[in-house]
């Protein structure tokens, strides 16, 4: 399409001519949904949630935890600091990542950032990404919040050509995310050593040569990197599996701690072969911390259950209060699953709660060292008001290798 200093905006006409719509978003309930599309052309197909960050799109559409999904961006300037090769979250740094599609309001404009090196259009075109602009996002969140997140298709034609009927049909037929285990394209397909550590303006990322740390075995579900370089930061020599290594494999690597990390999908699909790992090295009593998937999957070992939730959890402002200490953070989070605290063992303590729906956010066990989040500390929207977790994951290393030495 015929464009000035925006992509996705629609093209000059003649006269009173209406613009061709070069993207759709197709719900599963037949709703259709016209724009102007931006990044790859061709179709793809997810669940369609929304995210409220006003900022850190790049690291939202490289998230693993977003396989399978839509994302729809209530924030309506997106793509207006450009992109870099700094903010990548999937641990692959190759293109794809698992989310299907970006609903964005307005039309993209040229980047205005000293740190930008692409436009968001092009970006999205390298990582096979479909984007539409153009949408009433607010109609859209509104629908997610009173019907549920919906199955849809996403389509760009830059000629505007659809087979309406056809997508229609592909949305209908769509299987939910339940029983959906998204957690194999995303994982890390061997063990690999960590040693980025965190970014610094003018500096960029450093890098920790490994041998004097804690070892930290970290599952690899859908790891985001910041986590890895949070942990690295505090004193751990990291090593990455794969979500399927067992658990004779990493207590074979002697580690002082193991973590759980984020990723996609149904956490009672993926718990058919993570749950009687996550079990044994529980029973084992190594130290273990675990976030969003993590935390669902350590629920699960314990017996407890997890329910799709209506509209999940997604964005960078959530409140959400640490029982431990009576301190409210404002927390990142990315979510459509929670565990059902009712389900919870007695061995096993809340520790966080939402504000905002009081679902469980947090549980720590009495009988073991362990404990796990629902949201994202390393994502830092406090901006470090949580980055405290992963110092009380250290102490609780240090305190259990000092009981057993």
């Amino acid at each position: 399409m015929l464009q000035d200093d925006a992509a996705g905006a629609p093209a000059p006409h003649d006269g009173w001519a209406e613009p061709v719509a070069t993207a759709l978003l197709v719900l599963a309930d037949g709703t259709i949904l016209e724009g102007f599309g931006i990044g790859a052309t061709g179709e793809s197909a997810g669940e369609v949630c929304f995210n409220t960050a006003m900022t850190g799109y790049q690291e939202i559409l490289t998230d693993p935890s977003y396989a399978g999904q839509i994302v729809t961006f209530t924030f309506p300037h997106i793509g207006n600091v450009g992109t870099n090769d700094e903010d990548l979250e999937s641990l692959d740094a190759a293109p794809a990542s698992g989310v299907r599609g970006a609903v964005i309001a307005a039309a993209v404009t040229n980047p205005s950032n000293w740190r930008s090196s692409s436009h968001l259009d092009a970006w999205l075109s390298a990582r096979g990404i479909i984007g539409i602009t153009g949408v009433d996002t607010r109609a859209l969140t509104a629908l997610i919040r009173d019907r549920g997140m919906p199955n849809a298709v996403i389509a760009h034609d830059p000629q505007g050509r659809f087979d309406r009927e056809a997508l229609k049909a592909r949305a209908r037929d769509l299987p939910s995310m339940e029983g959906l285990d998204l957690v194999p394209p995303v994982t890390s397909r061997e063990p690999s050593a960590w040693g980025e550590t965190v970014w610094q303006l003018g500096q960029g990322y450093g890098t920790r040569e490994q041998g004097a740390g804690l070892r930290v075995v970290a599952i690899d579900y859908g790891v985001k990197r910041n986590i890895l370089r949070l942990l690295t930061r505090a004193g751990c020599d990291v090593t990455v599996v794969p979500a399927t290594a067992t658990a004779e494999e990493i207590l074979a690597l002697k580690p002082d701690g193991v973590f759980l990390s984020n990723g996609p999908g149904d956490p009672a699909a993926t718990g058919e072969y993570a749950v009687p790992v996550i079990r044994t090295l529980l029973n084992h009593k190594v130290p273990t911390f675990g976030i969003c998937l993590g935390h669902q999957l350590m629920g699960l070992a314990l017996g407890a259950r997890t329910v799709k939730m209506g509209q999940g959890h997604h964005g960078a402002n959530h409140p959400v209060k640490d029982k431990t200490t009576g301190k409210v953070e404002i927390v990142s989070m990315n979510h459509g699953f929670a565990v059902d605290r009712q389900s919870l063992p007695e061995t096993a303590v809340e520790t966080h709660v939402s504000l905002f729906d009081g679902s469980n956010c947090g549980l720590a066990l009495t009988d073991r060292p362990a404990f796990s989040v629902q949201y994202h500390p390393e994502a830092s929207p406090g901006p470090r008001d949580s980055h405290y977790l992963f110092d009380r994951f250290v102490s609780l290393i240090r305190e259990t290798k000092g009981r057993t030495a």
